[in-house]
Order: structure tokens, then C-alpha cells, then sequence
């Protein structure tokens, strides 16, 4: 595996672990600033900011999506000069890629756009790292399909995402051994511990969750061997326009940071 080198200090691949932490969706530029300078205090080290412009897969038509890539990009850009920090952001259509890439480190794929070639393709032309997100209808080992996909623009920075599969209706579960599935592909693999937690469609027009398990998943996922973690976060996730009932609470981060360090600190020792 070759490591990806996002800015130094934040490698993913070279036997250390990473964060990648943020809200869902940017409310506010004041918010942005707040909850990146917020992160970056807890974790102590530097980390991927994430935050995305547009949520374009809400449930309800009614739901909030976002300030839209124009102003988004340019809250982004204004925390990446301000606080140094790389930026992760999501795209949703290939005419979106050259232009994100512009200002975000990493593009992401959301889930439910793993399998769209024509994006995928777009994201690689860029040369950004990117993140692949899998799909809770995707096996971990088709996962590679994606990737190629990137791959075959001559892009090989890409990072594989698991945020659990469906199973049932309204609930998703994380199978551990996809971990190290995905790992097998040869990228370094992230643990989105927050969306893994979420109930889609549980609460009639919008997502429900379970944040109580999203330190036991960590834990978990980083015991069996991962390169990051994934955590949506907010201050007041009550209130957050965006997946609140699955995000992680600000003044849990540093607590549960520290435990994730320590567990696999002693995996590798």
C-alpha cells in the first residue's frame, strides 16, 4: 500500500491513524469556523475538515441541503487559509468535480454514488485524493471496481470508506470483516463510525440514530485495523440541520480520540 499524504503530519496508509471530522453540511460560515477551531482543539493534531455544500441524497424534498457549492467552496476556502486545514467535501455530478477541486484536498463519493462511472472518472481527471464512500448496497471486495475506475485516469490516491450495510428496512449493521476486506484491495481504509450508527428513513422524513454506539464501533473497527476515522461532529447535534441524531457531541471528541489512539498504539506496538 503507498501511503497518501494529505498535507504532512496527515498520512493515511503509513501505519498511523487519522481523522477526518466535521459537520454534515455547512450551516454557517460562523458555525464552520467554530466547530473546526472546536475539532482541531480536542484532537490536538492536525486533521481532514469535512463539511459538504450540498447534501443532495435528504430524504424529504423539505430538508436542508446546504449554502450550494458557490458559497460553500468559498466558506471552505476560508478555513483552509485561516486554520491550515486540508478539506473534504462531497460531489455529486461530474461538472462539479474540476471546480470543487479548486479548494477541497479530498472529494468524496457519497455512498450512494459509488457505482457512477462518469463521476468517478471526473473525480480521478482531477488528481485530488479520493474517497469512495461505499455504497450499504455494495460487498466490500466490489468495492475494487470503484477504485479501478479511478485508477484508470492514472489517479491512485484514493482512500475506501465503510459506513455499514443495509439490513432490513430503516437500520444499517457494520460487518468488521469488510474492513479488512477492503483493506485487501490495496488503498487505505477509513471507518465512517457516524453514518454507521444512522437508521435511515427512521423518523418519518429524515434519518434517525444511534450515537451510543458510535465509541464501541470505533473502537472495534480500529482494533481490527483501519488508516482513519470518519466522525460527523457537531456542538449541538439537537439542533444541527443535517444528520444530528447520528453525529458525535464536540466534548466527546477528545475523550474518545485518545482511546482510539491508545488502541491502536498497542495493535501495532
Amino acid at each position: 500500500m503507498t501511503p497518501i499524504t494529505v498535507i504532512p503530519g496527515v498520512v493515511f496508509g503509513d501505519g498511523s491513524l487519522q481523522f477526518i471530522c466535521g459537520p454534515c453540511v455547512i450551516e454557517s460560515e460562523e458555525s464552520i469556523h467554530r466547530l473546526a477551531a472546536g475539532i482541531g482543539a480536542s484532537l490536538g493534531a492536525p486533521y481532514v475538515f469535512k463539511a459538504s455544500f450540498d447534501k443532495a441524497n435528504r430524504s424529504s424534498v423539505d430538508s436542508y441541503r446546504g449554502p450550494g457549492m458557490k458559497a460553500g467552496l468559498k466558506i471552505l476556502a476560508s478555513v483552509k487559509k485561516s486554520m491550515g486545514l486540508p478539506i473534504l467535501t462531497d460531489i455529486h455530478e461530474p461538472s462539479q468535480c474540476a471546480k470543487v477541486a479548486e479548494v477541497a484536498d479530498v472529494l468524496q463519493i457519497p455512498a450512494f454514488l459509488c457505482r457512477q462511472t462518469d463521476l468517478l472518472l471526473e473525480a480521478g481527471k482531477t488528481g485530488r485524493i479520493v474517497n469512495i464512500k461505499k455504497g450499504q448496497f455494495v460487498a466490500p471486495l466490489d468495492l475494487r471496481h470503484a477504485a479501478d475506475k479511478v485508477a484508470s485516469t492514472g489517479n491512485t490516491k484514493i482512500i475506501l470508506t465503510e459506513r455499514g450495510s443495509s439490513f432490513g428496512y430503516n437500520n444499517l449493521v457494520v460487518d468488521m470483516r469488510g474492513l479488512v476486506m477492503m483493506r485487501s484491495i490495496g488503498y487505505p481504509v477509513v471507518f465512517d463510525a457516524t453514518h454507521s450508527v444512522q437508521l435511515p428513513g427512521a423518523a418519518g422524513s429524515k434519518s434517525g440514530g444511534s450515537p451510543e454506539f458510535i465509541a464501541p464501533l470505533s473502537r472495534a473497527a480500529v482494533a481490527t485495523g483501519i488508516d482513519g476515522v470518519f466522525l460527523e461532529v457537531h456542538d449541538n447535534p439537537a439542533a444541527a440541520l443535517s444528520d444530528g441524531a447520528n453525529a458525535l457531541k464536540l466534548d466527546l471528541l477528545q475523550s474518545l480520540a485518545e482511546t482510539l489512539r491508545r488502541l491502536h498504539a498497542a495493535r501495532i506496538g
